[in-house]
């Protein structure tokens, strides 16, 4: 079985469709010797449903009140983030042009935007496509370019699942940028199970990454404690188009947080 060093993408009950806590998944992740832990939960229409006006920041709590999670857990380094989902071909991220009409203490003026107050409680962001229905018939140039631009927000570190988003995009253009930028492609555990034709689409963008000579970032995007820093396909994919462990962020805390520091500090 293999163990990550660090798992910088997992889920927890707040993200509706997954099950644990964040203690059950540090304990997971104490069990399996990580070393490091990310908490990303979903900054998507999938956990709240886009409000007609303005934005109920008692609906978004669990990202704004970080400053209560040790930064050492039982001995693993504990980072806080989201996966907020790409919502157009522009690139922009969830919350970008949701106005808060209300916040813990009362009411906003409607100046202040959800992505904003998110973010700035976040180590890092994670962008992901979900849902797609904005992407109909886009180019593959088009598609390119909303990639490029979730990458180039400051906050943004990783693309996530890349390999199952089903969109046909020009992997070494975006290698390069991300490669420029500093910043990471996922290899996502989550991606390599069920459907061959996504594994096959996730090795393909995994070599075209190496070529380029872009990090990567592997995580389990686990979505229960048991999946927490299990990385069995990962690895046997990342040996078998043999990838350099020092294109791997992940590989161990000291790497990911020298990566993370140095990208988003630009």
């Amino acid at each position: 079985m293999a163990h990550a060093a660090c798992d910088i993408h997992t889920h927890t009950i707040f993200s509706r469709h997954a099950y644990s806590t964040v203690e059950e998944n540090v304990r997971a992740a104490v069990e399996l010797r990580c070393e490091l832990l990310g908490i990303t939960d979903h900054f998507s229409s999938m956990v709240h449903p886009e409000a007609p006006t303005g934005v109920d920041l008692r609906d978004y709590q669990h990202f704004l009140n970080f400053e209560v999670w040790p930064e050492s857990w039982l001995g693993v380094r504990l980072m806080h983030g989201c996966e907020a989902d790409i919502v157009d071909l522009d690139g922009h991220l969830y919350g970008w042009d949701m106005p808060v009409d209300r916040g813990l203490g009362g009411p906003y003026d409607g100046s202040v935007l959800l992505q904003d107050v998110v973010f700035s409680n976040c180590d890092y962001v994670i962008a992901s496509v979900h849902m797609k229905q904005w992407a109909a018939g886009a180019t593959r140039e088009q598609l390119t370019q909303m990639y490029i631009r979730a990458l180039e927000h400051p906050k943004v570190l990783v693309l996530g699942h890349v390999g199952r988003s089903g969109l046909d995009f020009d992997v070494d253009e975006v290698a390069q940028v991300a490669r420029e930028l500093g910043k990471l492609i996922e290899i996502n555990e989550g991606s390599l199970h069920g459907r061959q034709d996504c594994t096959e689409r996730c090795r393909y963008i995994a070599e075209r990454c190496m070529v380029a000579g872009c990090m990567v970032a592997t995580s389990s995007d686990a979505h229960i404690s048991c999946e927490v820093a299990r990385l069995d396909g990962v690895r046997k994919l990342v040996d078998k188009v043999g990838y350099p462990p020092r294109l791997i962020a992940t590989r161990d805390a000291e790497t990911f947080l020298r990566v993370w520091e140095r990208a988003l500090a630009q």
